[in-house]
């Protein structure tokens, strides 16, 4: 029988935190990124930003949790290994024909053009209808609904209608092909609003195919719980592709969507546990005019591969709103590809993004990913193709993976949290991080930027109302290397008390996108090449090998030596041509960086305001 609240969950929801202090943040992080949130309190979707606003400050950092941190909190899915299993000898058969419909055996009946099922059991269903079937079970036990090779399309509702059944499985029979298609309207408060609605838990199954056509409404939906294990299925719908209001689970299959709304989705906003997505293998498309993933509370991909098109892609209208993957506390991308092109944000979360360890490429019209509060990179390869701004966060944390960012605005944001009054911060404590971008390359508006392990180049913009590095607070640096290339007129480099390093060539002209530079240190060693993007009018280096005090030369004409990042190398030649000396400890570390010029490493004079 369906209930209400159909499941026990694993164990009480997890508290959503208020952003951590920078400093016990760092320290989380170079502590490793396994570390967990110790569930404290329960809270539901809709009251994140409040619990945010009023719960302690605490040294956790609720992004770094993985998928299973994430799913023990979250109701359990109902569905077993065996569910596609099934004794045809003693299933009920239902023959399909036209208006009419033949029933062999137990549990079922016609009415009209409608065939209405009243019992658990196993119904095999064959043919092609212009009616409705019914499930309407108030006993024990699971409704098994094996299509095989069944066509029906009615202009009465859904074509399949579970009102009541204590759970119902659609098992799709080997080599078969069947279609499901619905009415062309709803009224505004009709309980079934799908061409396969399920009031109860449901599991789709089996290896055949399906093709579902959401005429008037959504494609298939589950008031409870919604679990596809496997087949092949297609999905076209006016609204919402695949719906399940506790959670929407896809272990497996070949999944088509094309959806007028939202392509997956999981709409219970006022139960913590409940309102989640899951991928954890199969193949899925989505196309979407709206969100192409729109989870009330979480998104977790543990595997699989996933395409979203939303709202038209990157090149759509942002002002619609189509994000690509969306999530109302947290999304975790663990396992799988990921591959994202949306009009607005590719992923946008009301709280945390993790990236550890999923292939993520995304293409936004707005930013790659967006998080209200933190963003951890942790582990796996992000990619950013193309968007206004890359990442976007309160706090961002850079702590391994291979990270790639192309974007005409800032690359990495950091900007005050829209909900909870936590410190911004960026901290890089490993992995890569390769930027692009036309604005800022790394822009941290009133916090702090501290790095200590991993390798980051920056292409930063040509023209000098930006910078390579904007850190109104200064960046500081104790490990790792450290690239930042572009425009002299907001230069600015980590600071000069910094544990370790660095040093800062602004030249006096401009050197051309594709020239090899070599940096020099005073016995003529070449410590390192960058080969440049763009124009570039200013460098800025800091690496293990640099030392205060000493005197290093930017050339150019030699050769690139063992390629590292981007246009990072080990090794090379030096060139004969000398464009810039710098004195490592001599740099502009914060302020509104020099104005271009001269061959030393300091800053001149000063530029005008930094865009925020």
């Amino acid at each position: 029988m369906n209930t209400e609240e159909p499941h026990t969950p694993r164990r009480a929801p997890r508290r959503v935190w208020l952003i951590a202090a920078p400093t016990l943040a760092l320290g989380l992080v170079l502590a490793g990124c396994s570390a967990t949130t110790t569930p404290a309190a329960t809270t539901t979707a809709a009251a994140v930003e409040e619990a945010a606003e009023t719960s302690a400050v605490t040294g956790a950092t609720d992004a770094t949790q993985t998928a299973a941190d994430v799913l023990a909190a979250n109701q359990e899915p109902h569905d077993k290994t065996d569910d596609a299993t099934y004794d045809a000898s003693t299933a009920t058969t239902i023959d399909l024909s036209g208006s009419s419909a033949t029933v062999t055996g137990n549990g079922a009946a016609v009415d009209g053009a409608t065939v209405v099922i009243s019992s658990p059991g196993t119904y095999v269903l064959s043919g092609s209808y212009t009616g409705q079937v019914i499930v309407d079970s108030s006993a024990d036990g699971q409704v098994r609904l094996v299509l095989d090779g069944a066509s029906i399309d009615t202009s009465a509702g859904a074509a399949i209608d579970i009102r009541a059944a204590d759970e119902a499985v659609v098992i799709l029979s080997d080599g078969s092909t069947n279609s499901l298609s619905d009415a062309s309207s709803y009224a505004d408060d009709a309980t079934a609003n799908a061409a396969l609605y399920s009031a109860a838990d449901l599991t789709i199954t089996g290896s055949g195919a399906l093709e579902v056509t959401g005429n008037g409404n959504d494609g298939i939906a589950s008031g409870d719980g919604l679990v596809i294990q496997s087949g092949t299925i297609s999905v076209t719908a006016a609204d919402d592709g695949i719906r399940g209001k506790d959670y929407l689970v896809i272990r497996g299959g070949d999944l088509t969507i094309d959806a007028g709304g939202d392509g997956l989705k999981s709409d219970n906003a006022e139960q913590a546990e409940r309102g989640y997505v899951l991928i954890e293998g199969g193949t899925t498309r989505v196309m979407s005019g709206d969100d192409g993933i729109d989870a009330a509370t979480d998104v977790v991909t543990t595997g699989g591969t996933v395409s979203i098109t939303a709202g038209g892609g990157a090149s759509g209208n942002p002002d619609d709103g189509a994000k690509g993957v969306s999530a109302g506390v947290i999304a975790v991308f663990e396992g799988g590809t990921l591959d994202v092109d949306a009009a607005d944000d590719s992923v946008n979360t009301n709280a945390y993004t993790h990236v550890n360890g999923a292939a993520v490429t995304l293409a936004s019209g707005d930013d790659g990913i967006h998080a209200d509060q933190q963003l951890v990179v942790s582990a796996g390869a992000l990619t950013v193709s193309q968007a206004y701004e890359g990442l976007e966060a309160g706090q961002i944390t850079i702590a391994g993976g291979d990270t790639t960012l192309t974007t005409s605005d800032d690359g990495v944001n950091v900007s005050e949290p829209e909900a909870g009054n936590g410190a911004q911060t960026l901290v890089i404590s490993g992995g890569t991080l390769l930027v692009d971008a036309d604005g800022d390359g790394l822009d941290v508006n009133a916090g702090t930027l501290t790095m200590s392990g991993g390798t980051v180049v920056v292409n930063g913009p040509t023209e000098n109302m930006n910078g390579a590095l904007d850190v109104d607070t200064g960046m500081t640096i104790s490990g790792g290397t450290f690239v930042a290339a572009g425009s002299s007129g907001m230069a600015m480099a980590p600071t000069a008390d910094s544990a370790q390093a660095s040093v800062q060539f602004t030249l006096s002209g401009t050197a051309a996108a594709g020239t090899v530079l070599s940096i020099v240190d005073p016995s003529g060693a070449v410590v390192a090449t960058f080969t440049t993007s763009k124009a570039t009018q200013s460098v800025v280096f800091s690496g293990a090998s640099i030392v205060n005090g000493q005197t290093y030369t930017l050339n150019s004409g030699g050769s690139a030596g063992e390629a590292l990042l981007g246009g990072l190398a080990t090794g090379g030649s030096a060139g004969g041509t000398s464009l810039a000396t710098g004195v490592a400890g001599e740099q502009t570390s914060s302020g509104m960086g020099g104005m271009g010029g001269g061959m030393g490493g300091g800053g001149g004079g000063q530029g005008g305001d930094r865009r925020p």
